[in-house]
Parts: C-alpha cells; structure tokens; sequence
C-alpha cells in the first residue's frame, strides 16, 4: 500500500468513527430528555452523561429507552472495534516493515 492510499484510509477511517461516535453522543442526549433523574434543570449547558446511559444508571426503563440505550452501546462497541482493527493493522503495518 502507497503512503498515499495509506493516509487516505485513515483519514476516512477517522471520518466514519467520528460519526459513529456523534450519533452515539445525541442518543445519550436523547436518552437523558427521556429520564426525569438524567434531564439537565440547571438551565446551563452540560456534557452528556454517557457513564450514565452506559450503565443504565438512573435511566428511564421504559422499553424505547432501553432500546435507544442499546443501540448508543452497539455504537460505542462499533468505535471500540473500530480502534483496535486500527491498531492491528498498524502492528502489521509495522511488524512487515513495509
């Protein structure tokens, strides 16, 4: 693979993983609008609670929910594999001395 084409797929690999990554950030959004103990009553601009919606920690259980929250998980876990496809292709990368 030429330097070039390399650059290239990273950076699209970079693009698609930071997509994934912002719709899994508005779903915990939309998960907190749905839970009465995550939703933002301060009237300031907060971060989103994604330890929360993870863990399913003070979360609506009302089955949509659930489902918006396993769906933001499916797309965290698609980020996780993402970086370490990443960084085995870059052993090998390395590890051939190519």
């Amino acid at each position: 693979m030429t330097g070039g084409a390399f650059y290239l797929l990273c950076g699209v690999w970079a693009l698609v993983m930071l997509a994934i990554f912002i719709q899994a950030i508005r779903l915990s959004y939309r998960i907190e609008a749905r839970s009465p103990d995550l939703t933002n009553r301060s009237g300031f601009p907060r971060n989103a609670m994604m330890f929360h919606t993870v863990t399913n920690l003070n979360v609506a259980r009302d089955e949509e929910t659930q489902a918006m929250r396993r769906r933001m998980n499916r797309l965290l876990l698609i980020v996780v594999a993402g970086f370490a496809v990443m960084w085995a292709g870059l052993y090998l990368v390395r590890s051939t001395g190519a």
